[in-house]
């Protein structure tokens, strides 16, 4: 249950004792710095105001000395046009204030640094912190508004469908909650929420602080408003994101609040700075992004990246599942995409993020907000749950949004149009000689092998790059894949169909040619738009515009290409009708790659990642050149085009091979750094009888992309494939101290002997009780206690069932692989873990026990978190990679 007071700054402190008081005093010291800095800011522009005022006086007096009525009447005019100046200059630097506010919100916040739940960086002093500003916004409040702190210290479980599966357990985790609401209270209230903890080892910056700066702001903004609110708001700062959302779950289950809650924005981030993208709404609540669009001051939206995401196919969810889910709650999720190469590193830090984009974010929120509490469908938003809405930003500049209703009805006008232009041309026996029907199906044919021609091609080269051990050469460089994958598409396309043109279509127009594949391009777009829709993609619309403005140029050039062919100025209005959908293609493929070769750097050693960007580039390079392959067919010869792109894509091949271009980089500017995990830890495995039966000790070594350790171990030869870790048959998830159940996507290991380790805090396991129950199952009671985070693991032996746990919804839920997965973490002051399963036995008999559990503790955080072998064996990794290390322990039972 949550342990939900209303609390003070003294009341917090008294809770408090030792060491905690001590670091809570360095925040206050901090705080009292920060106020000191405020201070004199204000005491400077009081004294710029005078002096402003002391000119304005003197200068006035001195016309009102030498100048007539009529120099006065000029006068006048002129002054009272200063002052409107002096008005623009005193909102300017209101303006710059503001931003300098949230630039020192989020500069504090980073430099307590890495805030890992349970560590008192995160539970004291970004808390004490967070409080005092709060205080601070409440003081300047209006009293049109009344402001109500809460802090949440929820307990609780759940399981959710991410990485395969697993069971979230959490313990006294923090949330700072502030409501703002009019003075006479309000039954409806929209949430704000951000996160102000971080992974280990990462400041955090742009994932989450620069959200709760944000949210900072905005609460003190809309606090000093003289505009009424209609509904509350509630600024939700949570405490345990990253813990797979478990801070989230906490206030939506727990929290008096919650029951006011209508819909939420949650910020979040997957990349550095720049825009932040609105990337999933709803579910359904049409009215939400009409709101977004409506009120953001610079919107930024497109529902091909809700798909995307929503897909599973990035790893990564957020705590807007949480709402959605448990809170049967619509909402919008926004996050920053820039830069996502040093997203969850030690280089997301505040000097990385631009005051731009924390301005730009803030207006956009502090609009956003103003409209849904004041809006009369905040208060029945359940009455306008209908349907999804199709939503896209057109280059940045301004977002389009309407019911995927309208959309359906648009896709298939299209459709219907395309349709009966083709439909006249295949209804008529001969065109001009020649059997068009089968012209037009053997065209078809020809792009359908030219296709999958090229994409085998460029996955041939990308296997052989990868098997040759040069993978991730574009990670730094992307044109690299342009001139590599890019070129190689293109050159075959071309071939099959100059091929095409030589050997099949002899002695046939070239202008007739022409026309059939554009048709035939035209026919692949709309059956493309014709599954998008009937399957109820939204991003069905970018098909759309594939085939409504080709369709349309080609109507309105028809008749001058018939009688003139291909002159210049037809071409010529032709690209400008079919820039529209090249334009805004482009730019969404450029957003593509912006958001997924960073991802790609991170996706685990099982998944070749040129295998994948060689197949997205390969189809973005197919579209592009759909309705261009015409001119393949119209032009005299296209040998110079495929020599130059195959001479490109064969120089480029061999600098690949030679490994020329490095994938990662430590340049200041612009990091791309390799992620490794090294874990230093010590295993104990117990057999049926209670008695160890091995022990050991080393690091863990685990890459987080395709390469493993093959860059690395020219600089730390002790790490080579002769200490590859090798999975334990018989224990859950192979053995080892996985933080969270991704072993089926890093299987390369390296495990680098070293001396065991004694944690101050060590973990302690034991059985309370073994029972069985009246339905003939045997109940095993368990307890637990150690660091802030702890990963369980159960894996039952043939002949037996989990059947049910004390954990999420009782119903156990299995990891990829058939194992059990538990994630636990706990805020401070938390009490020993206990909980029990059920294993129902299908024999009485079982020589080799039920059940295999075992139990790791990481030490994320504190003087447990580092050993001397870590430290030093870190301080061997070369610059352009980031180690995020921690000590472990792992502990296996057989019952």
């Amino acid at each position: 249950m949550a342990n939900s007071l209303l609390i003070g700054e003294t009341q917090l402190c008294s809770q408090e004792s030792g060491w905690w008081t001590m670091l809570a005093s360095h925040s206050l010291l901090s705080s009292c710095l920060y106020l000191q800095i405020r201070k004199r800011k204000r005491e400077e522009k009081a004294v710029r105001e005078k002096e402003k005022t002391a000119w304005r006086q003197r200068h006035q007096s001195e016309f009102q000395d030498s100048q007539n009525y009529t120099e006065k009447e000029k006068e006048n005019k002129r002054k009272k046009k200063g002052e409107e100046e002096e008005e623009e200059e005193e909102e300017e630097e209101e303006e710059e204030e503001e931003e300098e506010e949230k630039k020192d919100y989020l500069e504090h916040i980073t430099a307590i640094g890495p805030r890992t739940t349970g560590s008192a960086e995160n539970e004291i002093l970004t808390v004490q912190y967070l409080l005092e500003q709060i205080k601070l916004i409440e003081r300047q409040s209006s009293s049109l508004h009344r402001i109500s702190v809460d802090i949440q210290r929820p307990t609780g479980s759940f399981s959710i469908d991410f990485l395969g599966g697993f069971t979230s357990y959490y313990d006294n985790i923090t949330n700072v909650v502030v409501k703002l609401e009019p003075r006479s209270g309000a039954q409806h209230a929209v949430l704000a929420n951000c996160h102000f903890d971080s992974v280990a080892n990462s400041p955090g910056a742009s994932d989450d602080a620069v959200s709760c700066a944000v949210m900072l702001e905005v609460l003190r903004g809309m606090s000093v408003s003289s505009e009424p609110l209609q509904h509350a708001v509630v600024f939700l700062f949570n405490g345990a994101e990253e813990n797979v959302l478990q801070a989230s779950h906490g206030f939506i289950t727990q929290h008096p609040w919650a029951s006011l809650i209508r819909a939420f924005i949650n910020l979040e981030a997957a990349g550095v700075g720049g825009k932040e993208l609105v990337f999933q709404t709803g579910p359904e609540n049409p009215w939400l992004v009409q709101a977004y669009v409506s009120a953001a001051k610079h919107p930024f939206a497109s529902v091909v990246a809700q798909e995307v995401f929503q897909s599973g196919i990035i790893p990564s969810d957020t705590d807007f599942r949480i709402y959605r889910d448990f809170g049967n709650i619509p909402g919008i999720d926004l996050a920053f995409i820039e830069n996502g190469y040093i997203y969850h590193t030690k280089y997301d830090t505040a000097d990385r993020i631009l005051i731009d984009s924390i301005q730009r974010a803030g207006d956009n929120i502090l609009a956003v907000l103003k409209y849904l509490a004041t809006s009369d469908m905040l208060a029945s938003s359940s009455e306008y749950r209908h349907g999804n809405v199709v939503f896209f930003d057109v280059f940045g500049l301004l977002v389009i949004a309407y019911p995927s209703r309208v959309g359906t009805i648009i896709n298939y006008m299209a459709v219907t149009a395309a349709v009966l232009y083709l439909g006249k041309k295949l209804l008529q026996p001969k065109h001009r000689n020649a059997d068009y029907t089968r012209d037009f199906l053997c065209g078809l044919a020809i792009t359908f092998i030219s296709w999958f021609t090229s994409l085998v091609t460029v996955l041939i080269i990308a296997v052989f790059v990868s098997l040759i051990g040069q993978s991730l050469s574009w990670y730094n460089h992307f044109y690299v894949a342009v001139c590599l994958y890019g070129t190689a598409t293109v050159a075959k396309i071309i071939l099959i169909h100059t091929l095409a043109k030589r050997f099949y279509y002899v002695n046939v127009s070239n202008q007739y040619l022409g026309e059939v594949f554009f048709d035939t391009s035209l026919f692949v777009h709309c059956g493309f738009l014709v599954v998008l829709t009937y399957q109820g993609f939204c991003s069905a619309f970018i098909s759309a515009i594939w085939v409504a403005f080709p369709l349309f140029t080609k109507l309105c050039v028809y008749k001058d290409f018939k009688k003139h062919g291909a002159q210049g100025r037809l071409i010529a209005f032709y690209l400008l009708g079919m820039s529209i959908p090249y334009l805004y293609g482009l730019y969404l493929i450029w957003a593509v790659f912006e958001m997924f070769t960073p991802i790609l750097g991170r996706s685990g050693s099982e998944i070749p990642p040129d295998v994948v960007l060689a197949s997205i580039l390969a189809v973005c390079v197919m579209i592009l050149s759909s309705y261009f392959i015409k001119f393949i067919y119209l032009v005299k010869s296209t040998k110079k085009t495929m020599l130059t792109l195959t001479m490109v894509c064969a120089v480029t091949l061999l600098l690949v091979c030679g490994g020329v271009f490095f994938p990662y980089s430590s340049n200041p500017a612009s990091p791309k750094p390799k992620r490794v995990f090294l874990q230093h830890m010590s295993r104990t495995f117990h057999n049926l009888e209670g008695n160890v039966v091995k022990r050991d000790s080393g690091i863990w070594i685990n890459g987080f992309d395709y390469t493993g350790m093959s860059h690395v171990t020219p600089h730390i030869p002790e790490i080579n494939d002769t200490i590859r870790a090798h999975c334990e048959e018989n224990a859950p998830l192979c053995g080892f101290p996985w933080y969270l159940p991704v072993h089926f996507l890093i299987r390369k290991n390296w495990y680098l002997p070293a001396p065991e380790i004694s944690p101050r805090n060590p973990a302690h396991f034991r059985l309370i009780s073994k029972e069985k129950t009246p339905w003939g199952s045997i109940k095993l009671t368990f307890e637990a206690t150690g660091p802030s985070h702890m990963s369980f693991y159960v894996r039952t032996h043939k002949g037996s069932t989990l059947s049910q746990w004390s954990l999420g919804n009782g119903i156990p839920v299995t990891s990829r692989g058939g194992d059990y997965f538990v994630f636990y973490s706990h805020g401070l002051q938390a009490s020993a873990w206990q909980f029990w399963i059920e294993v129902q036995q299908v024999s009485e008999e079982q020589p080799e026990g039920m059940v295999t559990v075992a139990i790791a503790a990481h030490y994320l955080s504190g003087e447990d978190k580092r050993s001397s072998q870590l430290d030093a064996l870190k301080e061997k990794f070369p610059d352009w990679t980031f180690p995020s290390a921690w000590v472990c322990t792992y502990s296996l039972f057989v019952f």
